[in-house]
């Protein structure tokens, strides 16, 4: 059985992942100034090691409330997949991304190229606090998209998602709520623009609305992020594995309560085992 807590090595080669990328990187481009091409071949190497494989706790996964109500979706899951982003980079290891599916959300087609976020059911959801704790950081500025649900656009996504890394987190996470829930912290991640409810040093419970869902940072169309990581900043974040406690059902309607994580691509029913107060319920997309 998987201990508790992450051993400490993993966790530390998981913060230096993305400084020894830099210092690969850097040696690498030193070799047209004279320094040897070796320094940074070995390098390289290390730092590949870290970021693909050393630098990854394992441990028992946190059970944590889901962020969303209603029927939703999950397009990248640890469950499937580790890294489930195809990166570990930025505590990403074991994230979540999360779109609402009502059985009117459009799907991947050659036209049109992009969609307004409005069209997609997931847009303007509300978000949920996924467990008690204090808001440390709120990033709220960056504009609602349009979508990359095109196959043209999704090509383009690599190029564009490598420019938005120039602006560090941020970029790809979009805005986004940071909770310390005690011996972590629970990122969720691209929310709509001026939507959060919150802010630093907010106390919030489980199962209260901090945002809505929206279309910011690296992603294709309206959805939530959601990953557990060790520090309070993405930047050099080791990603922990975080599992949804009871009051999801699969996407069968006799299908008990569960506890667990969706798959990809297998809607699921999200009721939520925390009571919303009345004037607060509703839809997903009201």
């Amino acid at each position: 059985m998987r201990s508790s807590a992450p051993r400490p090595l993993p966790v530390l080669l998981a913060r230096l992942r993305m400084p020894l990328m830099w210092l690969a990187m850097a040696a690498l481009l030193a070799g047209y100034l004279g320094l040897s091409w070796w320094v940074g071949g070995v390098l390289l190497l290390v730092a590949l090691a870290v970021h693909l494989r050393l630098g990854t706790p394992r441990c028992a996964p946190r059970a944590l409330a889901p962020p969303v109500r209603g029927r939703w979706m999950a397009l990248t899951s640890p469950v499937d997949s580790v890294p489930s982003q195809g990166t570990h980079a930025y505590g990403q290891t074991y994230a979540l991304g999360l779109v609402a599916e009502d059985g009117t959300r459009p799907d991947i087609a050659w036209r049109p190229l992009s969609r307004p976020p409005e069209d997609f059911p997931a847009f303007g959801a509300r978000v949920y606090a996924p467990a008690d704790g204090t808001v440390v950081r709120v990033h709220d500025r960056q504009r609602d998209h349009r979508s990359r649900n095109s196959w043209l656009w999704l090509f383009g996504t690599v190029v564009e998602n490598t420019l938005r890394e120039f602006r560090g987190p941020s970029g790809l996470m979009g805005n986004h709520v940071v909770i310390d829930i005690g011996g972590a912290h629970v990122l969720l991640g691209h929310l709509r623009r001026g939507s959060a409810a919150v802010a630093p040093g907010d106390r919030v419970v489980a199962g209260q609305p901090i945002a809505r869902c929206g279309s910011s940072g690296a992603c294709t169309e309206p959805q939530v992020r959601m990953q557990l990581m060790d520090l309070p900043h993405p930047l050099f974040a080791a990603g922990l594995p975080v599992v949804w406690g009871s009051g999801w059902k699969a996407g069968t309607p006799d299908s008990e309560g569960s506890e667990g994580l969706p798959e990809t691509w297998r809607p699921v029913e999200v009721t939520g085992p925390y009571a919303v107060p009345a004037d607060q319920s509703g839809s997903a997309g009201d």
